[in-house]
């Protein structure tokens, strides 16, 4: 199924009238410049807008009057006014103009307005009633295969809040994905082996010292925390004492895989009960070992990019655009991190993947090129893997921020947020902001059962239209309206939603394909939180002026039939945040 890209016809048109008046000259560029439609936010200032006479202006000086000295505004003015006119007269028999679009208006310093047919509109409010849950769906995705990689939290503690919104905008941008019609995988990648695993392992030995009475340092930066306690008392409760005088270096191995099953149980029920599935749970301790690395390196070194020097191996990553080269394996033999993300990133390519996304933290970005340069290394495009950063979270209680030290393990976990505010409002309030802006969590405002929760807004809006159908339901008379006169069609039902609160509902609803696709394409799911606050928005300010249910049952019919698509349209837009769409509130 394919989107109505209306945007994708005007921005043609557009395209082919610059093409007209360049070709004659009467603009004087070689060829015309990227066109971009945005949609105002002063509805006074049409549906879509485009500022590509300004473009064209910034290129050349044209002077049209030369009564008048030229400048930038008069002239990207003028040839707005140029553009409008060819599109008027070259294309006014085309569909696009004879039956969607109204108006088209220049406004300076040059902009083009495009105003939609309302009979376009209106006949969009049958496509969602059709559509239904399909209505957003698209085949932009062509079924290409792309994996997104996310949370993949080292096993060496619960999942943090900042963990939890990496966990919100991989699954929510994976359903993105799935509904524009990609073929998506989600993938944990696993962590559990190397110097941070050890330092588990050492951590709980010490604590499981200590219950016995036995003296015993703990290991510089070693984890702390309620739960290292926890897994600890595990252990003494299954083994008693047999591990008491056991050398540190025969017991070690056994602590630590105890602690990273525990922890990783815990994470995935973490991650279960916040809604989120993976398609595969990948472990670095037993697909990566240090022969497929050396495989891999031995790859690269048959490309020249792979040399070795000062007793070390190098990634010749100089050659892709790195300020210097890269070393994969230390004088003293043992591999650097990008060695294993080499050797795990080329198995992702192995799998079919032809597209593949990585989420990570924000201590992450000087690395991010590195591992792009490798990717080049091993002979794929740099475009087939995009490196996505989520900024941090922090909590705030009456205007206080709370302290959190993951050191000292004085942090609070994903499962006690969502515990706190439950999933939809942790989900909801995760994808507020841009992925690579901080997020201030209001905890007091999540809580609240009221309007100035966001969440709480639009699942409320859902709510109050399923109560507004169940009402009409009742009196049936209201459902189904018999065409009498020839103007009883449906389309003239549809005439009488002519009030402002209405006509914005409806421009609202038009747009809701085109923000999905818009997400997708930018890998922007807090794009659809916006959508859905503003179409709530508009539902509650129409319900506070006007009636559904009236005397007047043609009004009524064409109302309904409006709320429904709403309805309709949140339900949707919810499902993709994995957000429940409650029919009571």
């Amino acid at each position: 199924m394919a989107v109505e890209k209306i945007e994708n016809e005007i921005i043609a048109l557009i395209s082919k009238a610059v093409d007209g008046l360049i070709a004659r000259a009467i603009v004087p560029l070689n060829s015309a410049p990227d066109v971009e439609l945005e949609s105002p936010r002063d509805e006074s200032l049409g549906d879509f807008s485009t500022n590509v006479a300004l473009k064209i202006a910034r290129k050349v000086k044209i002077p049209f009057d030369k009564a008048v000295k030229p400048s930038v505004d008069i002239n990207s003015l003028k040839i707005a006014e140029l553009i409008a006119s060819e599109i008027k007269t070259r294309f006014k028999k085309t569909p696009l103009l004879a039956n969607k679009i109204k108006k088209i208006e220049v406004k300076p310093p040059g902009f083009i307005n495009f105003f939609l047919n309302i009979r376009y509109l209106y006949d969009n409010l049958f496509r969602i009633k059709k559509l239904r849950q399909n209505y957003g769906r698209s085949n932009i995705g062509r079924k290409q295969k792309i994996q997104i990689e996310f949370v993949s939290a080292n096993p060496t503690g619960p999942l943090t809040i900042a963990h939890g919104r990496q966990a919100a905008v991989g699954d929510v941008l994976a359903n993105i994905l799935k509904t524009s019609g990609y073929n998506v995988k989600k993938e944990y990648y696993i962590n559990d082996v190397g110097t941070q695993i050890d330092l588990l392992g050492r951590s709980i030995r010490v604590r499981y010292l200590e219950i016995f009475n036995q003296d015993c340092l703990f290991p510089e930066n070693g984890y702390k925390g309620r739960y290292i306690y926890d897994i600890t008392q595990e252990i003494v409760r299954r083994y008693g004492r047999r591990y008491l005088l056991i050398p540190e270096e025969r017991c070690l191995n056994l602590f630590s895989k105890y602690a990273v099953r525990t922890i990783l149980k815990g994470i995935k029920n973490d991650l279960e009960k916040f809604g989120v599935h993976f398609d595969r749970w990948f472990s670095q301790g037993l697909f990566i070992s240090p022969d497929k690395i050396n495989k891999t390196l031995r790859i690269l070194k048959k490309k020249n990019h792979i040399y070795e020097k000062d007793g070390a191996v190098w990634l010749r990553s100089s050659s892709f655009g790195d300020d210097k080269d890269r070393v994969v394996i230390k004088k003293d033999g043992s591999f650097t991190y990008i060695s294993s993300d080499i050797v795990y990133h080329r198995n992702k390519y192995r799998r079919g993947f032809k597209r593949i996304i990585d989420i990570w933290g924000p201590d992450h970005h000087g690395y991010a090129p590195r591992l792009k340069m490798a990717v080049q290394a091993l002979g794929y495009p740099a475009r087939s893997l995009s490196i996505l950063f989520i900024q941090l979270v922090s909590l705030y209680e009456n205007g206080k921020a709370l302290s959190m030290s993951t050191r000292e393990g004085e942090f609070v976990t994903l499962n006690q947020l969502v515990e706190e505010v439950g999933v939809a409002a942790t989900r909801f309030f995760f994808l507020m902001r841009r992925r690579d802006s901080h997020l201030d969590f209001d905890l007091n405002l999540a809580r609240k059962h009221s309007e100035e929760n966001p969440v709480y807004y639009v699942q409320y809006a859902h709510a109050r239209i399923c109560s507004i159908i169940q009402f009409a339901r009742a009196r049936s008379r209201w459902l189904f309206v018999v065409p009498q006169r020839k103007r009883d069609t449906k389309e003239g039902l549809l005439f009488l939603l002519d009030k402002p609160e209405e006509i914005s509902m409806i421009k609202i609803l038009r747009r809701y394909p085109e923000v999905v696709a818009k997400s997708a394409k930018f890998l922007e799911p807090h794009q659809l939180t916006i959508y859905l606050r503003s179409l709530a928005t508009s539902f509650h300010h129409f319900y506070t002026k006007h009636r559904v249910v009236t005397d007047n049952a043609r009004l009524t019919a064409a109302r309904l039939l409006l709320v429904d698509c709403v309805k309709i349209v949140l339900r949707n837009g919810l499902n993709l945040l994995g957000i429940v769409a409650p029919e009571k509130m």
